[in-house]
């Protein structure tokens, strides 16, 4: 008894609600933690390296590959497709790791159909004015991203019901504390 199992971790929320940097945190201070490399078909962003932050696919590789049941799930996610391929998955749980997954709420929703002992974790950001406020120090949005992004999350944030866990991300130390009692919390279970 007492022994921790591998799991796999999905977390989620609003793109702007600090999921990359808390899961970046957490990795720091957990780093027997899993990590699988999603697909895309957006271009690098400075500094992105293929196979390492993503894998950057076309158009028309990210169909093949769909075609031949390759991703767990998958989404269209504004202008580009994102998804999980399964052999990250099983590669990682089958070294006895835990593992977390960063995906859209879609993909997250579509990867507990699959595994039903999956943990969702929710990212919610304080407020949406918070989150418009952390788009906008982004640089990258167009007025149209940013309120097709700020839409976008107030559809997200409705379904934050069907997780297992929610995490405001209002202070960045707290949420990381958070965050690493709830791995720690499930794996004993």
């Amino acid at each position: 008894m007492g022994q921790s199992e591998s799991k796999l971790f999905v977390i989620s929320g609003p793109s702007g609600a600090g999921k990359g940097t808390l899961v970046a945190r957490v990795r720091d201070r957990v780093p027997n933690l899993g990590l699988t490399v999603s697909a895309t078909t957006r271009s690098p962003r400075a500094g992105e390296v293929d196979g390492v932050n993503y894998y950057f696919l076309s158009e028309d590789e990210f169909s093949a590959r769909i075609e031949a049941g390759d991703f767990i799930e998958w989404a269209q996610v504004h202008d580009h497709r994102y998804g999980t391929l399964a052999s990250e998955v099983d590669r990682n749980l089958s070294t006895g790791q835990s593992l977390i997954l960063e995906i859209d709420v879609q993909g997250a929703l579509a990867v507990k159909e699959r595994f039903p002992e999956a943990v969702l974790i929710f990212i919610e950001p304080p407020s949406l004015d918070v989150l418009r406020e952390r788009l906008l120090g982004r640089g990258s949005e167009t007025p149209e991203s940013l309120e097709l992004r700020l839409h976008t999350a107030e559809g997200e944030m409705a379904l934050r019901d069907r997780y297992d866990e929610i995490i405001v991300n209002d202070d960045l130390e707290r949420a990381t504390e958070e965050l690493i009692a709830v791995l720690h919390r499930h794996e004993r279970n």
